[in-house]
């Protein structure tokens, strides 16, 4: 099975040249449809979206993750990243239309959000295939609330009895080290042997974007192809539930 992780930063791009605020306030322009064209070339089962515009003027008003589904022909999945009863978050223009999704080609056996107490981007998206749970989160800026978010995923993995699959953009700034205690405690397993920078897209140097995995899961092959839609790189994983 193949599982691509992909933060598209709402389809704004990836120009290093472009000013700060673009990912939040730049149109989509052509680039949704440059990143559709590679999630199709690569034939994924299942992928994973971070940043995703649910119809904001960003994107014409249209929900990214259903565009990109109808045109591979999946099934789609979005949600909020913000608690849905959050008083300003879910009000905002914009803000309100900030969220992540699931394109899955397969059958969908169950589909459940969480909501982490801690931190801003609260949402944890859970997706139940027949052999296989996948788990998509976006952690928070800051390093304390990333492993108080850490510690309640942390009990999310262990209380799912299939074999399951914890990926996205765990921003940890710090490091890769900063998850050696969450994934110690979870039972999960980074399968990227060695540093895989995925961040910025155009001259990577910090690894942001995991796929990590509980025992019944081989990984085949994972890599971070040198593609500059967003600015992160996707995350290709090949793998088998044995």
């Amino acid at each position: 099975m193949r599982f691509i992780l992909y933060n598209i930063r709402y389809g704004t791009g990836g120009n290093m040249n472009r000013f700060p605020l673009s990912g939040y306030i730049g149109r989509t322009g052509a680039h949704l449809k440059e990143i559709t064209h590679f999630l199709k070339e690569s034939t994924p089962e299942v992928i994973g979206l971070i940043e995703v515009d649910s119809g904001s003027y960003r994107s014409g008003r249209k929900n990214q993750a259903e565009e990109i589904a109808a045109s591979l022909g999946h099934y789609h999945t979005y949600k909020s990243k913000y608690a849905v009863n959050h008083p300003f978050l879910t009000k905002v223009p914009i803000l309100n239309k900030q969220g992540n999704a699931f394109i899955t080609r397969d059958n969908v056996t169950r589909e459940h959000c969480h909501y982490v107490t801690k931190g801003v981007k609260k949402l944890v998206m859970e997706l139940e295939l027949e052999k296989v749970v996948f788990l998509l989160v976006h952690l928070a800026l800051s390093y304390k609330t990333r492993q108080e978010q850490l510690r309640e995923i942390k009990q999310i993995v262990k209380n799912i009895e299939k074999p399951c699959i914890v990926a996205g953009d765990f921003n940890v700034f710090q490091g890769r080290n900063e998850l050696e205690l969450f994934k110690e405690a979870a039972g999960l397993t980074d399968p990227s042997e060695k540093n895989m920078p995925t961040f910025p897209s155009w001259k990577p140097k910090m690894g942001l974007d995991f796929v990590l995995h509980t025992p019944g899961i081989r990984v085949d092959s994972i890599k971070a192809p040198q593609v500059i839609y967003s600015d992160h790189l996707p995350v290709i994983c090949d793998f088998e539930v044995i």
